[in-house]
C-alpha cells in the first residue's frame, strides 16, 4: 500500500504557470513508476505524465509535451509536476497515481494501483 496526497492546485490565469505536488507514504516510494492524471467534468480520466521509478525516463502525451514536466525526488518521497503555458483546456482535477509494475511507460489509468485524492486546477481566460 501507498498512500497519496496532492497539493499545489488553484485558480490561474491563461499563460501562467503552476507546480503540482504529490507525497507518497507507506511502502518503498522508490519501487513505484509515478503518474499524474487530470480529469475534467464530464469527461474521462486523461493521462498527462508519468516518471519511472529511479527518475531518469519520463512520458507524455502530446496535449501537455513541451508544457508540463513531471519530476520525483525519492530521498523526500515526492513527485510533482511543472506547468507552464496553462490554457483554460487543462482545467481539470489532477490526480497522482503509482504503479508497482515493471512496464514503462503505461498511460492507461487501470495500470496504476494507488492514487490520490485530487487537486483542483482552474485555469481561467
Amino acid at each position: 500500500q501507498v498512500q497519496l496526497v496532492e497539493s499545489g492546485g488553484g485558480l490561474v490565469q491563461a499563460g501562467d504557470s503552476l507546480r503540482l505536488s504529490c507525497a507518497a507514504s507507506g511502502r518503498t516510494f522508490s519501487n513505484y513508476a509515478m503518474a499524474w492524471f487530470r480529469q475534467a467534468p464530464g469527461k474521462e480520466r486523461e493521462f498527462v505524465a508519468t516518471i519511472s521509478r529511479n527518475g531518469k525516463n519520463t512520458y507524455y502525451p502530446d496535449s501537455v509535451k513541451g508544457r508540463f514536466t513531471i519530476s520525483r525526488d525519492n530521498a523526500k518521497n515526492m513527485v510533482y509536476l511543472r506547468m507552464h503555458s496553462l490554457e483554460p483546456e487543462d482545467t481539470a482535477v489532477y490526480y497522482c497515481a503509482a504503479d508497482p509494475g515493471t512496464l514503462f511507460p503505461r498511460s492507461r489509468a487501470s495500470s496504476y494501483d494507488f492514487w490520490g485524492q485530487g487537486t483542483q486546477v482552474t485555469v481561467s481566460s
